[in-house]
């Protein structure tokens, strides 16, 4: 893992323990073929949805875009909301905006922010998926027709 992101992501795990923050964040499925693009980053283990946190005065959509350029050299195209979430977890009060794409092209990904990126079957994910990403998977396979709220 990274050193610089793993200092960093703690510091910011420290923060958030302190003062709680209110965050608002965006994540995007890359669905394809029956498949799904999920990332790792260099800072923590496991696999996740691509996505991060949105800019003061930034709109869902811009920060979508450009986390997964960013993350992924990802240029979307059509985007559509698939449900926002609530994460209690790690002492801030999160709030997290999913997005669904299914028309996509892939680039380079970040070298320093992000260790892997890979395509995956829906249904043969990774033994070390995040919960948060796993749940959103099966609520697609769910096929929910409607955008909803829920706990991440």
């Amino acid at each position: 893992m990274s050193l610089k992101y793993r200092v960093l992501y703690l510091l910011a795990r420290c923060y958030w323990r302190i003062f709680q923050p209110l965050t608002l964040g965006v994540k995007v499925m890359l669905i394809e073929n029956e498949s799904i693009w999920l990332v790792q980053h260099s800072y923590q283990p496991g696999w996740f949805l691509p996505g991060g946190g949105v800019k003061r005065n930034e709109l869902l959509e811009t920060a979508v875009r450009r986390e997964a350029e960013e993350e992924l050299g990802a240029e979307l195209g059509d985007v559509h909301l698939f449900g926002v979430y609530t994460n209690a977890s790690q002492h801030k009060n999160d709030h997290v905006v999913v997005f669904a794409c299914h028309s996509f092209t892939v680039g380079q990904a970040d070298k320093g922010e992000i260790r892997a990126v890979q395509q995956f079957p829906l249904r043969q994910l990774p033994t070390d998926v995040s919960r948060g990403t796993q749940r959103r998977i099966e609520e697609y396979l769910a096929d929910r027709s409607q955008a909803k709220a829920d706990i991440w």
